[in-house]
């Protein structure tokens, strides 16, 4: 076994999720949890299929997000993951319709931050150990904090 580190590519502007699934019908009924929660999201979806033909599967409405997701599931490589770029929309908007999906096993990250995932190659087969999201914490938030993070949900509308 080895342990790999891959980098995810995430275009500026833009969210990903990486996650797990366990059906080739994953890919269409992703799509469809997708345009269903945000009508006009421009997404790519990428989707590796881990028996039969064994290949990437591919939907969207944003040829390069799709581009982009297929470079990410390619360099993950792990049998039934999945890797979604999305712009203009936000992993808060899907995140409740994507664990709804029923082939959906787990959501590993859902993040604009720099992201990588650590995988473990076995040769004729990878899993995804984790995912490092972002970065470690520089320290505990202050009440001037506190009121910032207040202010700001209340600013971009998520709390009232």
């Amino acid at each position: 076994m080895e342990l790999k580190v891959v980098e995810l590519k995430i275009p500026e502007g833009c969210n990903i999720i990486v996650g797990q699934s366990h059906f080739i019908k994953s890919i269409e009924d992703i799509y469809e949890a997708m345009v269903n929660s945000v009508p006009g999201v421009k997404f790519g979806l990428a989707f590796c299929e881990a028996s039969g033909k064994r290949l990437v599967r591919v939907e969207g409405t944003d040829e390069e997000l799709k581009k982009t997701a297929v470079e990410n599931a390619l360099a993950i490589g792990a049998g039934h993951s999945f890797v979604l770029l999305m712009k203009d929309a936000y992993p808060i908007n899907v995140l409740n319709a994507l664990k709804h999906v029923v082939e959906v096993v787990s959501i590993y990250c859902a993040t604009a931050n720099p992201a990588k995932v650590i995988i473990a190659d076995l040769g004729e087969q990878r899993a995804i150990l984790g995912v490092a999201d972002g970065f470690t914490p520089r320290g505990v938030e202050s009440e001037k904090d506190v009121a910032e993070r207040k202010e700001f949900l209340r600013r971009i509308g998520y709390k009232r």
